[in-house]
């Protein structure tokens, strides 16, 4: 991967005009070039499809991306990791965790777990870390942790999945606690029964907006909720 190049080019393509909107979006906490999610795929098309037959990892082109200040940089990383998954090992564990930890934000942390997710996957022994960064001081670290199961469906480790969820009820932190939502309403396209029954199990415990989040596309959620409150 060429970072010279691909900084290059996407600086040719910068919208000054653009780029202001899209930084007060994420609170001025980084700069931005100004494209598009749609003109940047565009850009990198040429570089993430040589990405596909790479022998291995270029970590070298995604430290570079992380320490630009153009944000668009960190979601070419990003971008770049999806591609390359299959090439990640337990090894790369360290680099990811690093990555998650270092600029964070919901964007790049919400694009970082499907890379997560595929490894934990390959490889079960990895169960104890990801359980781990739900007891995380970081929060990025948690929220990934909920998170990294997103539409894997029936695939899913319901086990794993609630046991991620209890580990951070109790955390007051609106970035934790819609992640619970999410995971929860993702999975109750799946399975809304089990859904229902762990709402029903934790009410108690949950935050107002996990429930709401939860919820969102149950269609007997009313049914249920009126049980939850008799």
């Amino acid at each position: 991967m060429d970072y010279a190049k691909a900084r290059a080019t996407f600086a040719a393509a910068a919208d000054a005009e653009r780029a202001v909107p899209m930084a007060h979006y994420l609170r001025d906490q980084f700069v931005f070039f100004g494209l598009s999610a749609a003109r940047r795929r565009d850009l990198a098309r040429p570089w993430l499809r040589t990405a596909k037959h790479a022998p291995e990892v270029d970590w070298a082109f995604i430290d570079q991306c992380w320490a630009a200040p153009q944000r668009e940089l960190q979601y070419l990383a990003c971008d770049y990791l999806i591609i390359v998954t299959s090439l990640l090992t337990p090894a790369d564990w360290p680099r990811l965790t690093r990555l998650i930890c270092t600029k964070s934000w919901w964007d790049t942390v919400d694009m970082l777990i499907k890379p997560v997710g595929a490894l934990v996957t390959r490889y079960p022994a990895l169960r104890s870390a990801i359980l781990a960064w739900s007891l995380a001081d970081n929060f990025w670290l948690r929220r990934a942790a909920i998170e990294h199961q997103l539409l894997r469906k029936q695939a899913t480790d319901e086990g794993l999945l609630a046991q991620i969820i209890e580990n951070n009820l109790a955390v007051h932190e609106f970035f934790v606690q819609k992640a619970i939502g999410w995971a929860l309403r993702d999975y109750a396209k799946t399975k809304p029964a089990w859904v229902i029954d762990f709402l029903r199990a934790h009410q108690a415990e949950m935050s107002a907006l996990a429930i709401r989040e939860a919820s969102k596309h149950l269609a007997d959620w009313r049914q249920a909720s009126n049980e939850l409150e008799n």
